[in-house]
């Protein structure tokens, strides 16, 4: 037997949690059921049985994160909750008041305990079994049949419900449930937001779908895995056969062995911190092309790469650079998984968009214009022309020569100040599109249009593909660079749904259009529409066991 030891080990759980739970037990955790209270969407806050408005102890403000103490019950904005623990040695976790997170003061973040979970879930059961004696009547929203935050089988003991009535309580929702097919929560292992928000968009994408629930990864014969090392699109597959199981669960998944592989994956990133979400996008499609592209012995930038990762995602960008002494113009073409976008600054809004608003608002076609429109380079960045054969003033002009089957464009939200050597968040309001055609920024439109329309053909023309494109999901930013908030909208047979972590919720249209878009998700529109007509007869997974258990973390 082998003696090597693994090269990676994951974070350690907090320490601070562990002295608690080792001196207090779980009596915090009691003590604070009663003061929980939820919604019939599934949302849980913290309410303090003495005041109407929580404010902080320190500052007495009230807007904000403010977090509980678990051992003194008092109350910190996320600036004094470091001062809190500092001055009263062990109270270092308290719980966020808003959502009812565990939240480590010493640490200054989340963190996640299962028996936490089990505490909030008991809640839940408790007043939704009041509520339901009290109504006598079938809830009529989806988001009131979402009863619980945790599996099923977790192991819950409630102290003033019986158990098999608990039984009977969820499985008669669950049956009443009309969630579509692959619709699930997924639980927040502790400032993993980031993660759930990019994984709903993944789960949802025709084309990823379709791979992977046709067990084209299978990862019980996959031999990319080994003992010390987890395979990252093996885990995907664990979560698609979770989440599109005929079983029929609909409580929400922890995906905490999906994360353990991205960690091995990006050792760098490996901790309970906030990650930006389209990092984590490009990091997870970089994992998945590593991983499947060795067993093909292709390189990256290898153009035929077939892996699942480049045939759903990839495209190619044009880049002309012209001379603007004798006009001579140099192209190159790079490989792209995504576009990302510069928001026009020039028709920007810090107001909330309204379908047929007209006015000077910042649009995604704005922001395409300004991505496919000519660039004068600074003389600072003058190159060197093939034709004069020295440097010279140039104009750069990017265009999309290749479409992928999924389009994914990032707009540029955070930016970094030279000047002040700061970065900040830009919370300007985008209207964009359900419907996107692409035709005027390919390339062939853009340098047909540069020549008067003079060029009719040539190589790499677009026109015979698919440029119509349909949007499927769209991850939204809230918050500041700070204290953000990640979440998804999905479109699913033209209904729109709020994937907040673990809580899933029907909107309207018009709280996706007026939400501060961050990624959007488009997809062919041949490929959007067969993929609604054949959403009920998906290849279902009937793998029992959808992954490898993590004690305390499932």
């Amino acid at each position: 037997m082998s003696t090597r030891k693994p090269s990676y080990t994951n974070p350690r759980p907090c320490k601070h949690l562990s002295a608690y739970k080792l001196k207090h037990g779980l009596s915090g955790y009691k003590s604070l059921q009663k003061c929980l209270k939820t919604t019939p969407n599934g949302r849980t806050s913290v309410e303090n049985p003495g005041t109407k408005i929580s404010r902080c102890s320190s500052c007495n403000g009230y807007q904000g994160r403010l977090y509980f103490c678990l051992i003194c019950s008092s109350i910190s904005c996320s600036s004094h909750t470091l001062l809190h623990t500092q001055s009263e040695i062990g109270h270092d976790l308290a719980v966020d008041i808003e959502r009812a997170e565990l939240y480590c003061c010493a640490c200054s973040d989340q963190v996640y305990d299962p028996d936490f979970d089990k505490t909030v879930m008991s809640k839940h059961m408790l007043d939704l079994s009041y509520s339901t004696n009290r109504n006598g009547a079938d809830r009529d929203s989806i988001g009131e049949r979402l009863c619980e935050r945790k599996r099923l089988g977790s192991g819950v003991e409630l102290a003033d419900l019986n158990k098999s009535g608990q039984l009977a309580l969820m499985r008669d929702h669950r049956a009443k449930s009309c969630y579509p097919l692959g619709l699930r929560g997924l639980n927040n292992l502790g400032n993993t937001c980031f993660m759930n928000s990019v994984l709903q968009a993944l789960l949802h994408a025709p084309p990823m779908r379709n791979y992977f629930l046709s067990d084209r990864h299978n990862r019980r014969t996959c031999r990319k895995r080994s003992a010390n090392r987890l395979c990252l699109p093996c885990e995907l597959d664990g979560i698609f056969s979770a989440v599109y199981s005929g079983g029929g669960d609909r409580t929400p998944y922890s995906p905490a062995q999906f994360l353990y592989s991205w960690w091995q994956h990006s050792e760098n990133l490996a901790s309970y911190e906030q990650q930006d979400a389209h990092e984590f996008f490009i990091s997870v499609l970089d994992g998945i092309h590593e991983r499947e592209s060795k067993a093909r012995n292709q390189t990256r930038d290898s153009g035929d790469c077939q892996c699942i990762t480049h045939r759903v995602f990839s495209g190619q960008l044009r880049s002309d650079v012209t001379c603007m002494t004798c006009g001579f113009t140099s192209t190159t073409y790079d490989p792209c998984l995504d576009i990302s976008l510069d928001l026009d600054t020039n028709h920007c809004s810090n107001k909330p968009v309204k379908r047929n608003d007209n006015s000077s608002t910042s649009t995604l076609l704005g922001c395409l214009d300004l991505f496919t429109k000519p660039e004068k380079l600074g003389t600072d960045q003058k190159l060197f022309c093939q034709n004069c054969q020295e440097p010279r003033d140039s104009s750069k002009q990017l265009s999309i020569r290749k479409l992928p089957l999924v389009l994914c464009l990032h707009i540029k939200r955070f930016e970094h100040s030279l000047v002040r050597k700061m970065m900040r968040k830009i919370d300007s309001y985008m209207h964009f599109p359900f419907s996107l055609d692409m035709t005027p920024y390919l390339s062939s439109s853009i340098v047909r249009n540069r020549f008067g329309n003079r060029i009719f053909a040539f190589e790499g023309d677009d026109s015979d593909n698919s440029t119509e494109f349909e949007i499927f999901a769209v991850i939204t930013h809230s918050g500041t660079l700070d204290s953000g908030h990640y979440l998804t909208y999905l479109r699913i047979k033209e209904q729109w749904y709020k994937c907040d972590n673990a809580w899933i919720s029907e909107v309207d249209e018009r709280v996706v259009r007026a939400s501060q878009c961050y990624m959007m998700f488009y997809v062919h529109k041949t490929l959007y529409y067969k993929a609604k007509e054949d959403l009920s007869c998906l290849p279902v997974s009937t793998r029992k066991e959808a992954f490898h258990r993590v004690a305390g973390c499932c």
